[in-house]
């Protein structure tokens, strides 16, 4: 667990700066891909389905 997080915090932290300097690539892709891979590992995973699904029941009332 550990592990993850670090790594969720990492491809956060490189997936910030790249997208501040509009380097968007193969490489953001990359770290995007892999940013939301850990991120799904991690004990967010579950607020955040919820907040999604809380979202679009949200704007499909509208």
């Amino acid at each position: 667990m550990a592990l993850t997080v670090s790594m969720v915090a990492l491809f956060g932290l490189v997936l910030f700066f790249l997208l501040r300097s509009n380097a968007l690539g193969y490489g953001a892709a990359f770290v995007a891909v892999m940013f939301g891979f850990y991120l799904a590992s991690t004990g967010a995973a579950e607020p955040i389905n919820q907040l999604t699904a809380a979202v679009i029941d949200a704007l499909s009332d509208l």
